[in-house]
């Protein structure tokens, strides 16, 4: 009777079940969605997780850490948190963490031009936030007894990229963020610097409830370290984490240089896509030279791929067989960028309406209607592209995308992304009137509006790489 009533272990639930139900953090070292669907450094490590066991992936986000740290091991609930945790003494009190994947270290972060702390005293008397529950938190809170001036906020109102922003723009002058989420949004922040690295390195691991049953510890385990021997770990480090995306800040100079040794390569595919899908060919150049550089085998660090940087599936659907084919790219983003406009609500018109298909295509039609629903709370026109670019970068910020149906996404970058185009299609625009086409195009590129002839010292290095 007794090994009748046996129970099951979690790891033989899970497998009975069919679902591997992890809590993570709405964030973009974390998890989150994009127009490529759901991604996220946590997400991708935990999915090949779920595949290596044969069960499907259930994600549920938490708000708080402290919620985090609750929900795990309660009945129907998840049995594991891939969520960017320190492994802290303190958390190891209320929870079991795997072995470690990452090394992090915490780093104090401070606004350039703003006076420099050097060390552990110089922190008294600013003005420090904090995440709440965080390993941060329970740093400043050991050095209170060296240090009993030090004072610090902590918040479960903001996430890391909320911090980051918030000393970028001077709402405070201090944080602690650790090194591998500050090297993913630093880009983003150019105001934000490293005043010096607090301790010494620490480790980043998944939690589970503690108890006697090893099981799915044990699964953990053997994972993390088969994906460090199979290279899958040191891969997602260097996509994440290993590298500073350079589209969209290339100089004027550099594009008056592409236009004139790029763009006649592919200047016909873009104008027969244009017949084909009713829409401007200079705009398609501007898309694809804002998603690629007008480089047919460009590549993203997601994967994304090609001239107009289709993901696998899209490229699919519009009929592309080579994403690294120039004509079958620039073809299928033209259908795909139509499809999506065509696609958009009827009481979107022109011109917004292609500011609005231009911001669909960066950030996915879902993001932007989260984006137009925050305008009209407001009080501001949802059909107005000024008053919806007003919103977007909000959907990267705590306060507000929580309150939103497909929660975080990068709005900020796609902002720029329909700015740069613009800006792209504007000179297009210029630089193809009758007059100015042909010969002269190639001969007078410094015609370009607001391009100086003089080669920028701080883009040579760049250009040279392009």
């Amino acid at each position: 009777m007794l090994v009748g009533c046996k129970q099951p272990t979690t790891l033989e639930r899970v497998q009975e079940e069919g679902v591997l139900r992890v809590i993570t953090r709405n964030s973009p070292a974390t998890f989150f969605e994009d127009r490529n669907g759901e991604t996220g450094f946590e997400y991708e490590l935990v999915k090949r997780f779920a595949d290596d066991l044969g069960v499907k992936l259930e994600i549920e986000t938490a708000d708080k850490l402290d919620d985090l740290f609750s929900r795990l091991g309660q009945a129907n609930g998840p049995v594991l948190a891939a969520a960017g945790l320190v492994a802290s003494d303190t958390r190891r009190a209320e929870v079991r963490f795997s072995r470690s994947y990452l090394d992090v270290t915490p780093q104090v972060i401070y606004r350039n031009g703003e006076r420099r702390p050097t060390r552990p005293g110089d922190l008294v008397g600013r003005r420090i936030m904090v995440l709440k529950g965080s390993s941060h938190a329970e740093q400043l809170e050991a050095m209170k007894a060296d240090l009993p001036g030090l004072k610090f906020e902590e918040s479960d109102e903001v996430e890391v990229v909320d911090l980051l922003r918030m000393v970028d723009e001077g709402q405070i002058d201090l944080t602690l963020v650790d090194s591998n989420e500050l090297a993913m949004n630093q880009v983003y922040f150019p105001n934000v610097r490293v005043a010096f690295d607090l301790g010494d390195s620490t480790s980043l691991a998944w939690a589970m409830a503690p108890g006697e049953d090893n099981s799915l510890y044990d699964a953990v385990n053997a994972f993390l370290e088969k994906a460090r021997k199979d290279g899958t770990l040191q891969r997602l480090k260097e996509r994440y984490y290993g590298h500073v995306d350079v589209l969209g800040y290339v100089g004027a100079y550099t594009f008056a240089k592409h236009l004139q040794q790029r763009l006649p390569k592919y200047e016909q595919h873009f104008r027969l896509a244009s017949q084909k899908n009713d829409v401007d060919w200079r705009l398609l150049a501007a898309i694809g030279y804002q998603e690629s550089l007008w480089q047919p085998t460009a590549t993203s660090k997601t994967g994304v791929r090609g001239l107009m940087m289709l993901t696998e599936g899209t490229a699919q659907a519009m009929g592309v067989s080579n994403r690294l084919d120039a004509r079958q790219s620039i073809h299928g983003g033209g259908k795909y960028f139509t499809m999506i406009k065509n696609g958009l609500s009827d009481d979107l018109k022109e011109p917004d309406r292609t500011w609005f298909a231009l911001a669909a295509y960066n950030i996915g039609i879902a993001h932007l209607g989260d984006a137009r629903k925050l305008a009209k709370a407001e009080g501001l026109n949802p059909n107005k592209w000024l008053d919806v670019k007003k919103m977007l970068p909000r959907l990267s910020q705590k306060q507000w995308y929580r309150k939103t149906r497909y929660g975080y996404a990068r709005g900020g970058e796609t902002v720029h992304f329909v700015q740069n185009i613009r800006r792209y299609y504007d000179i297009l625009t210029w630089v193809t009137q009758p007059q100015l086409e042909g010969s002269q195009l190639a001969e007078n590129a410094s015609h370009l509006p607001g391009i100086n002839k003089t080669r920028p010292p701080e883009e040579q290095t760049q250009d040279e790489k392009l």
